[in-house]
């Protein structure tokens, strides 16, 4: 199986020459974040990654998670290597240094990311999951409760989960029926929850679970629902921790994939604890509330399972290109004298120039999000922040939805560049696309996020968000036409990039109109509309870094020729394949309603 290796040349091209980096240091409280600080940390986070994440990715796999008697065992190597997670600082990178975090942007954050989860997604999924729990308590909790979990959380030592799904309510949180009831200071939560990530583990001391629970005198629907505390263990005044709280895992899931990432069910209630019956809970903000602040918990979440798409794809891509190099079989077809490395015939060029570019546009539009976001919370200028907020929730659907069913494509694309050994789990291929296969699913499935986009994102503005972004890519076309004059590479981006901002531009003008007056046809064409949305917003960031890259092979003296002519020759590759395909996926979301709607529920 193949090694791992981080792809840092191409994440600081990105950071310093898209994903704007230097607009990042500008901030206030950024100023710190320099080019050298963040290459220093990106070199020691790939080390880690490399050395101690990546070599654990298969036996992991094999080995899996273990339950008994409501405790769960991870795989041999993880809990040493999330003990050196914790004493490197790297859970505490993005978190505010009020409660001991290192006060980093999140473009910063994004890359160190990816390569936890290239290197090893399911131990990645701990560290996701207690991130996103950090931010809503950061944003909703009370100053005691930020005192009593944060610094532990922050730290690492203590993990989150999210406690949403029901095994009768899946999706739709207006089914939920946990129930928590008030007792003085606390409430008393009883209920059961399924798929819940790392909700049980030998990793740390403490694990603190985001429950969503109905109060006895709450509203029916998702307007009844509130967001609870509720550790493992209580919390001592004095921050040690106390007596076993009643909640358990009551089994793991047995999966496709992720196998060394326990998937639990969890059950509060049932008189098992130190506490009494009922698990004791501490309501976060108000009463009936809960969904709004799962939220924030979600929104962070949905942008690291993209990053998920990201890392598995660029995993997948590196095995099958070092698989590609050394397989001889068979002649090329212009006439070789003996046999060749697989990477010489065409269409495995072909697939791995999909898998290539694909892996670089996920890349360019993620790191570009994370820029925003941290401009978003950090600029002076209040319209700037607004500016930035709405591109960053107009593409976290797009991010999370794009990229994981990209994911699925490009780890499918892995297995069939390595043949027949790739359908053998012992060459690790199989295991990206097992893997990947879950992220189009959790935190949204792809059609929950396609529904977003149409409706939060698109319908709700009348477009407005969308239409300032596509001034955005007539700019970049405009400045392709003009260095693109004496440029074939250039131009040939530049023509499909137009072709593909006006596809999308018809079809976001079609969603605004429609949305109203025909919503069952908009809602048939959601997921190609997210897919269009996702390969125009991806083939934009491609024809940036072409032109970036067309700069410094201009400028005197230009080093790292070869990498530059490779990004332009890879974004024309993007926009003559993929880009491509934005005028039937047009036709398709605006003319193809009829046909998906026409049988009666009998005649399928």
């Amino acid at each position: 199986m193949g090694e791992y290796r981080a792809p840092l040349r191409d994440m600081q091209f990105v950071l310093n020459d898209l994903g704007g980096l230097g607009p990042v240091s500008s901030l206030p409280g950024c100023a710190d974040v320099t080019a050298e600080l963040v290459e220093q940390v990106l070199e020691e986070n790939a080390r880690f990654s490399e050395k101690v994440l990546a070599p654990l990715n298969y036996s992991g796999d094999v080995e899996g998670c273990a339950w008994h008697d409501g405790q769960v065992s991870t795989p041999k190597g993880f809990r040493q290597a999330y003990e050196q997670f914790v004493a490197g600082g790297w859970n505490a990178l993005q978190f505010p240094t009020e409660y001991g975090g290192q006060g980093l942007p999140k473009i910063v954050a994004t890359p160190v990311m990816e390569m936890w989860k290239s290197a090893n997604m399911a131990f990645s999924l701990c560290p996701l999951l207690t991130a996103g729990a950090v931010e809503a308590i950061l944003l909703t909790g009370s100053d005691a409760l930020k005192q009593a979990y944060l610094p532990e959380m922050i730290e690492g030592s203590w993990s989150g989960t999210m406690n949403l799904t029901e095994p009768q309510a899946g999706s739709d949180l207006a089914l939920l029926r946990t129930r928590a009831e008030r007792e003085g200071d606390h409430y008393r939560i009883h209920g059961q929850k399924i798929f819940i990530t790392y909700g049980e583990q030998d990793l740390t001391e403490n694990i603190i679970h985001l429950v969503l629970a109905r109060t006895p005198d709450a509203p029916e629907g998702i307007k009844g629902i509130s967001l609870f505390i509720v550790p493992k263990f209580m919390v001592n005044a004095d921050g040690s921790l106390g007596k076993r709280n009643d909640v358990r895992c009551a089994s793991i899931e047995h999966k496709l994939g992720i196998h060394a990432s326990p998937t639990a069910v969890m059950v509060y209630g049932g008189n098992e604890g130190e506490v009494g019956e009922g698990a004791i809970g501490y309501l976060l903000g108000e009463e009936n509330r809960g969904l709004e602040y799962m939220f924030i918990m979600m929104n962070a979440a949905r942008f690291a399972v993209g990053l998920e798409g990201l890392a598995i794809s660029e995993r997948a891509y590196q095995q099958a290109l070092a698989y590609a190099r050394e397989r001889v079989q068979g002649r090329d077809v212009a006439g070789s004298a003996g046999a060749v490395p697989i990477i010489r015939h065409p269409d495995v060029r072909r697939m791995l120039m999909s898998m290539k570019s694909q892996v670089e546009a996920m890349r360019a539009l993620a790191y570009g999000v994370a820029a925003s976001t941290d401009i978003a919370r950090l600029h002076a200028d209040g319209t700037e922040r607004r500016r930035h907020g709405a591109f960053v929730e107009l593409m976290i659907p797009i991010v999370k939805g794009w990229s994981t069913e990209t994911a699925i494509e490009v780890a499918s694309t892995g297995i069939q560049v390595h043949g027949g050994t790739g359908f053998i789990e012992e060459t690790g291929a199989a295991q990206h696309l097992r893997d990947a296969r879950i992220t189009a699913i959790y935190e949204g499935t792809t059609a929950i996020q396609a529904n977003d986009l149409i409706g939060r994102k698109i319908a709700r503005d009348g477009g407005a968000v969308a239409k300032g972004v596509i001034a955005l890519m007539r700019a970049t076309e405009a400045e392709l036409a003009q260095a693109g004059a004496s440029d074939a590479d250039l131009a040939a981006i530049k023509g499909a990039l137009a072709a593909g901002v006006t596809a999308w531009a018809e079809c976001v003008d079609w969603v605004a109109a429609q949305y109203r007056s025909d919503i069952v046809a908009v809602h048939a064409g959601s997921v190609p509309f997210l897919k269009l949305s996702g390969i125009v917003t991806g083939g934009w960031q491609m024809a940036r870094a072409a032109l970036a890259a067309h700069r410094h092979l201009a400028a005197p003296g230009a080093s790292d020729a070869a990498f530059y002519r490779a990004k332009i020759v890879t974004a024309r590759y993007f926009a003559e394949h993929v880009l491509a395909q934005a005028g039937g996926l047009s036709q398709s979301i605006r003319h193809g309603a009829t046909s998906i709607m026409g049988l009666d529920n009998d005649q399928f």
